[in-house]
């Protein structure tokens, strides 16, 4: 058997540095790209104590660039196949929606969305005449379920569950399957050093700063919670090596519970739950 390769986007930190591992670990030989190839010692520090640095290939990549996709591509052709690909760059805005200026969404949505559209662009031919391949998008449980002053995340998120539907369905007559993972809330940084808060509503003279505050604190007080990122590495993994995989995997405690409990409940009801438990006292 050939060697299986699989490119990762996003492997500065994050899911992306452990998802590289665990498919390395898996005798996939990992394209793993990143925008700061400053940071790239600190995935190959980590391979290398996991044994497995001959297995991964750091290259860079801005997923918001043509000339940067461009650039994979010409390197794709240099490969036997292209077996799996993660698209895993990302980062989260948030904000409250009278305030966040249209360019804060644009530049989300450049990254979160055309990013992972314009990257699987360049794999899929590759997938499509080999007629096999699989494509795993790493959404959020914020692709499920809205919340306050993460609009601009949870947008995203959104339009890449029902653009993935649609893949899905696209590929699957040539052998290449699409995989949506969910994640809750796990110890990535996204929600710290990640998430990008518009600079207006952080000011204290603004509507909406005590709200503001407030989500911050609900996040502040979840993060000694926050789940392993390993979980979802491992859970990449699995995929990456299934035949048929599904459409849809929750990851993280309580999540497939949220998102049945938003199927069952009325938005009124729903509602009121996020009410009570985000803007009490």
């Amino acid at each position: 058997m050939g060697k299986k390769y699989a490119v990762i986007t996003g492997c500065s930190g994050g899911f992306g540095t452990l998802m590289a591992i665990e498919l390395a670990k898996n005798n996939f030989h990992v394209i793993a790209t990143m925008r700061n190839m400053e940071k790239s010692h600190l995935l190959m520090e980590k391979a290398t104590a996991e044994r497995v640095q001959e297995l991964i290939s750091v290259q860079e990549m801005d997923v918001t660039s043509a000339e940067s996709i461009e650039d994979l591509k010409t390197f794709l052709n240099n490969l036997s196949s292209v077996d799996v690909l993660i698209n895993n760059a990302g980062y989260a805005g948030a904000g409250f929606v009278e305030e966040i200026p249209l360019d804060e969404y644009r530049s989300q949505f450049e990254t979160n969305v055309f990013g992972t559209i314009a990257v699987t662009q360049a794999v899929l031919p590759f997938m499509r005449k080999q007629r096999k391949g699989t494509i795993i998008n790493i959404s959020s449980i914020s692709g499920r379920a809205g919340f306050p002053g993460l609009s601009p995340y949870a947008a995203s998120k959104f339009a890449i569950e029902g653009w993935s539907e649609s893949l899905r369905l696209e590929m699957k007559p040539f052998g290449v399957n699409i995989a949506l993972i969910e994640p809750g809330s796990f110890r990535t940084g996204i929600w710290t050093t990640g998430k990008k808060v518009t600079e207006q509503s952080m000011k204290k003279d603004s509507p909406y700063y005590a709200y503001m505050r407030k989500i911050q604190d609900y996040l502040d007080n979840g993060e000694p919670f926050f789940e392993d990122p390993i979980i979802v590495a491992k859970k990449a993994a699995s995929i990456a090596l299934e035949k048929n995989p599904g459409l849809r995997y929750p990851v993280g405690k309580g999540v497939r519970g949220r998102i049945n409990l938003k199927k069952m409940l009325s938005w009124k009801t729903w509602e009121k739950v996020i009410m009570k438990t985000l803007y009490k006292n």
